[in-house]
Formats: structure tokens, C-alpha cells, sequence
């Protein structure tokens, strides 16, 4: 839901991106450690409406579990992600979003097809001249 109003951003279906092994069921909160930046405890778990964005967070998610999209749904209210909806990106192109509530996860994608070797170098070297200039995720 939107800050603003009670109108729904989004209607779905949403979905997690990540290296940690989840069932059905399970509920993503905010008490681990961001998979990005310098892995402060995130005040905000995060999904997007978007497989290919979910492909990235799968991708870029530190751990040792095997790459996962998970469909999710949230618990609660949810706001547009300021990380990817600043000047650089009017709007919201990517439907990220982020939530202080919890969300379940009600199924999990099975057949995705990664980014190529060349688009991840890509990003790993654009998340490492953002580390270098100390630009962290925003959390607040």
C-alpha cells in the first residue's frame, strides 16, 4: 500500500530474489543482515513485480545457497524501493518495492533463465565503483 493513500502500488505477483534456502510458508523479516553494501541489519525486506529484477537480486545475493526467485506475498503496507526510484530512474520502471512487514512465501520460480556472464560483470563492476564512492543502499 502507499503511504499517501490506501490504494495498492501494485497488485502482483511479487516476487524475492535471493541465496537463502526458504519453504512455503516462511516469513522474510527485516532481523538478518542486507545482502548489499556493508551488510548492516536492513530495516527493509524487499520484492519486486518484475522477474527480471528479482533475477538480480537472486544473482547479487551474498551467501552460498543456490540462486532463487521465491513468490511472495506482502503482509502489509509497502512503498516504492528509493533505491531504484530516484532521479536516475522516474518512477518506478523495475515495480521494486520495499516493507518493514513481513512476507510469505507462497510458492518459488522453478524455470528462470539467468543474465548473461557479461551483464553480471557488468553490474558487479557498477556496485563496485558505487562501494568505492561509498554509496550504500538506503536504509532509513
Amino acid at each position: 500500500m502507499n503511504k499517501k493513500d490506501s490504494l495498492p502500488l501494485d497488485e502482483g505477483p511479487f516476487y524475492h530474489g535471493t541465496k537463502a534456502i526458504l519453504e512455503t510458508g516462511d516469513l522474510l523479516t527485516t532481523q538478518y543482515n542486507s545482502n548489499y553494501g556493508s551488510g548492516k541489519k536492513a530495516n527493509y525486506i524487499y520484492m519486486t513485480a518484475t522477474l527480471d529484477a528479482a533475477k538480480w537480486g537472486a544473482e547479487l545475493a551474498v551467501g552460498d545457497g543456490p540462486e532463487s526467485i521465491y513468490i511472495v506475498e506482502p503482509m502489509g503496507s509497502f512503498e516504492d524501493d528509493p533505491n531504484l526510484t530516484d532521479k536516475k530512474f522516474p518512477g518506478n520502471p523495475t515495480r521494486s518495492y520495499r516493507t518493514q512487514q513481513p512476507l510469505k512465501v507462497v510458492g518459488k520460480v522453478l524455470d528462470w533463465q539467468g543474465h548473461s556472464a557479461q551483464e553480471l560483470q557488468h553490474m558487479h563492476d557498477h556496485l563496485e565503483k558505487l562501494k568505492q564512492q561509498g554509496i550504500e543502499a538506503i536504509n532509513d
